[in-house]
């Protein structure tokens, strides 16, 4: 599992924990994200920034 952390605000997504408020369940991958997927603190789109493995 990984985490990854939004490059415009600093959000970090932790596969193991998800996102079960925005409906994403504990131990979602990234790459199983939905593409129309927004950044919860930011509201960029997953398509439109980088996300930074860390």
């Amino acid at each position: 599992m990984k985490q990854w952390q939004c490059v415009v605000c600093g959000f970090i997504y932790d596969e193991v924990a998800g996102l079960p408020n925005e409906g994403i369940a504990p131990g979602t991958t990234w790459a199983d994200i939905p593409e129309d997927w927004a950044c919860p603190d930011c509201g960029v789109a997953k398509a439109d920034f980088d996300m930074v493995q860390i």
